[in-house]
């Protein structure tokens, strides 16, 4: 299930281009599927079937109109569990020597998305 659905970034490109950050609850859930729908100027972003964790923000004049011409967005989500890698105990001085200089794997997606309009 998720735990909280938080937006970082908005942008235009050919497209309305959105960035969330998604926290999950469990490593073991797999249970997303982000739904977008466009409120007088605001977007909001929630997982289909649970309706406790929406996230929304105002659009200006240029993304608005965006969405409204395309009725589709890009949403690019980042993963993250709280507790999952757990804590380093040993930090080698030299960031590019050692056992630590690899970055761990961050789990990311990208979609394509409807907007609905209500």
């Amino acid at each position: 299930m998720v735990k909280s659905i938080e937006i970082s970034k908005i942008s235009v490109k050919d497209k309305l281009v959105i960035d969330v950050n998604v926290w999950m609850k469990h490593p073991q859930d797999f249970d997303f599927s982000p739904r977008a729908t466009l409120s007088e100027k605001s977007i909001i972003i929630h997982n289909d079937g649970d309706s406790n964790q929406p996230s929304s923000i105002d659009l200006d004049d240029e993304q608005f109109q965006v969405a409204e011409r395309d009725r589709m967005l890009e949403l690019r989500v980042k993963f993250s569990v709280d507790g999952m890698h757990g804590v380093l105990t040993h930090r080698t001085k030299n960031i590019r020597d050692g056992p630590n200089s690899k970055k761990l794997a961050e789990p990311r997606w990208k979609t394509i998305l409807p907007i609905i309009i209500a």
